[in-house]
């Protein structure tokens, strides 16, 4: 369940991203161990991307991680085998622009992924994914490497500005909702 104050998909958006600023700004492990010490800081920064407070830096920045990541599998960190994986299927099909929408299409959405991961992904969604993978986990959402969620969450972001489904109030939204 959701926190109480997530009622869109880009309310859930900005408070998945809310928990990767507070882990990384305040050295935590996991998302658990943020959750336990520094839940007010989450729900400030949540408040701050809502208002525009604050603002996430362009996906650029996360362009520049990836080129300079190690060469190995975003997924299960095996070095054989790398294949460019689109993190958003780039069969996506919103509207006819997707076929050659760079957001979609480009190195903003690409991060490496072993031919085993690659192909076991497919065509899925991330969340799905990591569901199929961790099925024991329950909390398996707060499991993804934070490059691997930065880059899908402000791909998804623009994916729904794009469908108008961005502002979407739904009462029992959760993580999975930013699948298209």
């Amino acid at each position: 369940m959701p926190d109480r104050d997530v009622k869109t998909i880009k309310d859930q958006i900005f408070f998945q991203y809310a928990k990767i600023i507070a882990k990384a700004s305040l050295w935590y492990t996991d998302w658990t161990e943020a959750k336990k010490k520094a839940y007010w800081f989450i729900k400030n920064k949540f408040r701050e991307l809502q208002n525009w407070t604050i603002s996430w830096s362009d996906i650029t920045r996360e362009d520049w991680q990836f080129v300079g990541s190690p060469q190995e599998c975003i997924y299960c960190w095996s070095h054989t085998d790398l294949e460019k994986e689109h993190i958003v299927p780039k069969s996506l099909h919103i509207n006819d622009r997707c076929k050659t929408c760079p957001t979609i299409q480009g190195i903003s959405n690409q991060l490496r992924a072993c031919k085993k991961c690659n192909t076991s992904k497919s065509d899925s969604w991330l969340y799905a994914y990591y569901k199929k993978i961790l099925p024991d986990e329950k909390k398996y959402f707060d499991k993804l490497p934070s490059l691997l969620e930065k880059k899908y969450l402000k791909t998804i972001y623009n994916c729904h500005i794009c469908k108008w489904t961005l502002d979407l109030e739904k009462e029992d939204i959760n993580t999975l909702d930013l699948d298209l």
